[in-house]
Formats: C-alpha cells, structure tokens, sequence
C-alpha cells in the first residue's frame, strides 16, 4: 500500500516489473478531501468503460484530477472494485503475518484503509477504485470476465496532477484474478515533474467535456 499527494503538474509513473501487475487505485482533492474521483461522471462524460491514455480521471466536482499522459497497456479497469478480507481469505486460505511474515496475504479494502487513515479519513471515503494494469471484458448478458495477459512486463502509465491529488494505492491480486495462489506483481513507481498543459494537449482534446473539466479545474487556482 502506498500513498502521496502529487502536486499540481507532477506525474506519476506506475511501470509494471513482471507482467500481469494489478493496482487499485482512489483519488481525492488534497485541498478538499470531500471532492474525490467520480467513476461514473469519468466513463459517461468521455464515453469509455475503461481508461487509457488522452483520458482523464474526473472529481465529483466536474474538475480534473489526473489525466493519463502515456499508457502502454491500453485497458485499465474501473467497474470491477476491488477485493477484501473476506473474499481473500475465501480464495487464497489464511496468510497471516504470524505465519508468513512479509508474504502474509493482504486486500485491499484494508489497505485502503490503512492509507487513508493517514489522511484522517475512513471506510465510508471509500469510492469505486480504478484498477490499473487491468482488463476485464462483460458479454451481452453482463457477464464480467476476467482477460488475462493484458499487461505485459515493462508496461507503464503516466498520470499528471491537475489539481494536487492525493493519490492512495494498493498492490494486491485483482478479485476476478484466476490464480489460486497469492502473489502480487511487483510495481515501480516514479515521480516526476512534467511541463505546463497546452491548449493542444491530448487529454484536453479528448472530448468537450475535458476541455470544460480543464476550465473549471484551471479557475480553482485563480
């Protein structure tokens, strides 16, 4: 589990070590706690179910929180949650740290919460999470699949801050995840300072509602 506020035009790397790598992810405005990322407003406005490069991530509050600047995968998941204690204990047996040390299985409803603890918040600041590195595909009759293989190693994806963001992480096996045996994919993360946002920028030419997104994001810091 990792989290950190990205300063306004700082970008995020997340480079994907091995291959089949999964990182649930929330967002919240570091100035505001109470506007965080809206799943719903994010996938209608820009017409998507998934999220890849030229996307952008929305607040409830219409503003932009982090666009997605490169992506070499092409398919990151945002409808399918994320999994807790429960469900991991159910799949993988018990895993505790008594036993297994470092190795002992965790979820990440939990570690949501550890994270955002740090921040004075809690389970109900839980929202539906973006699931990087992620596919998942749903038939005509709704049901949800998992697709195996969707990232491959040295896979990366860049998020640029709009707003100062408070970005919270978790690194564990996706729910739908097949594999009976627990073992998350080792994740880089880097850190970096990209330039100003021009009015050709991809994430901002996206659709007309990113434009509008950029506006209003752009007059919260007049």
């Amino acid at each position: 589990m990792w989290s950190r506020v990205l300063k306004r035009g700082q970008i995020l790397k997340l480079t994907d070590v091995e291959g089949g790598a999964a990182v649930a992810a929330l967002f919240y405005n570091a100035d505001d706690f109470l506007e965080r990322y809206n799943m719903p407003d994010t996938l209608k406005a820009q017409h998507v179910s998934r999220l890849t490069q030229g996307y952008v991530l929305f607040s409830d509050m219409g503003r932009v929180l982090c666009s997605i600047v490169q992506d070499d995968c092409g398919w990151h998941d945002t409808i399918t949650g994320h999994a807790d204690a429960q469900l991991t204990l159910h799949k993988y047996g018990k895993g505790t740290y008594q036993t297994l040390r470092n190795a002992s299985h965790k979820n990440t409803h939990d570690n949501f919460l550890v994270e955002l603890g740090k921040h004075g918040m809690g389970k109900r600041d839980i929202v539906a999470n973006v699931n990087f590195f992620v596919k998942v595909q749903v038939d005509l009759t709704g049901k949800i699949s998992w697709v195996p293989d969707n990232s491959k190693a040295g896979d990366s994806v860049s998020l640029r801050a709009e707003l100062n963001t408070l970005v919270v992480l978790s690194n564990t096996p996706h729910p739908l995840d097949p594999q009976r045996t627990y073992g998350p994919r080792p994740v880089d993360l880097t850190i970096t300072t990209g330039p100003p946002v021009l009015a050709a920028d991809e994430c901002r030419k996206k659709r007309p509602e990113n434009a509008r997104g950029f506006e209003l994001t752009e007059d919260y810091f007049v």
